[in-house]
């Protein structure tokens, strides 16, 4: 199967090219919401792309933690399951597969709807947006979807229609390294792949904490650039879910996916 192969390109060797595509688009001074985002409830799809995408993905909710929300996926009845991935006329799909990490974030929020309720949320590197679905799904005040793929902004909007949401504020600005903005809460999901990027996640978000008081859950299965990194030592375990057969095949064998919340020593140095 093509994107099999594929799949492991995204895995292993095409992420150091997302990775960098994240460092060299750096974040300027915060903004307001509705400056920041470059999609909002009621603009228009370019109706191509949406056509694109509508074609050569499935609406699932199987196989994944969350049955609650349908997602536009890749998947093996997909047409480019099978083509050759450079068919494919736009960048790498990352948002068209629901990452371990992202699924146990979303699962948790469900859960425990107390956690977003009648809070600002931040999912970074949202992806297909199901984490920031979820947080509106558990009664969160605000949600900015953040990712630098902007059909991936065009995926999250097609998702939350399919679940009868109005579209959240997405941007597509590379917001690390920016002034710390007034988060309530800030989710991540599967961002720690690359070592450079993991440092800057790593000060940018303790500055975060530090500024704003800002709560931090990230969501990984336990990948070796994550477990390695310093960063594992200030994090608290906090739920550990046991992933379903489909997402362990398509995920190497992966067993289970973890949410951490992140709580950075107060001796640290301030970043």
């Amino acid at each position: 199967m093509a994107f099999r192969s594929w799949k492991r390109l995204l895995l292993v060797g095409r992420q150091n090219t997302f990775a960098k595509a994240w460092r060299s688009r750096r974040g300027g001074p915060s903004l307001c919401w509705k400056r920041c985002c470059h999609w909002s409830a009621g603009k228009s799809l370019d109706p191509e792309v949406r056509a694109f995408l509508e074609e050569n993905t499935e609406v699932t909710s199987s196989g994944h933690l969350t049955p609650e929300i349908r997602l536009r996926l890749l998947t093996p009845r997909c047409r480019f399951w099978r083509e050759k991935p450079d068919l494919w006329p736009y960048g790498d799909p990352f948002w068209a597969i629901y990452w371990p990490g992202g699924q146990a974030l979303s699962r948790y929020i469900l859960d425990n709807p107390h956690v977003v309720k009648g809070r600002s949320v931040l999912d970074l590197g949202s992806g297909c947006g199901a984490t920031a679905i979820a947080a509106v799904m558990s009664g969160a005040s605000h949600v900015l979807a953040n990712d630098i793929d902007p059909i991936a902004g065009t995926a999250m909007i097609l998702n939350c229609e399919l679940n009868h949401l109005n579209p959240f504020p997405i941007t597509i600005k590379n917001i690390i390294n920016s002034e710390a903005g007034n988060w309530d809460v800030i989710v991540l999901g599967d961002m720690f792949y690359d070592e450079q990027l993991a440092d800057d996640l790593h000060h940018w978000l303790r500055k975060c904490i530090r500024m704003q008081q800002t709560e931090v859950l990230i969501g990984d299965p336990g990948r070796y650039q994550f477990l390695s990194h310093s960063i594992h030592s200030q994090l608290h375990k906090v739920i550990e879910y046991s992933l379903p057969e489909y997402t362990r095949q398509e995920n190497n064998g992966l067993t289970s996916s973890i949410v951490w919340s992140y709580q950075p020593s107060n001796s640290l140095e301030n970043c």
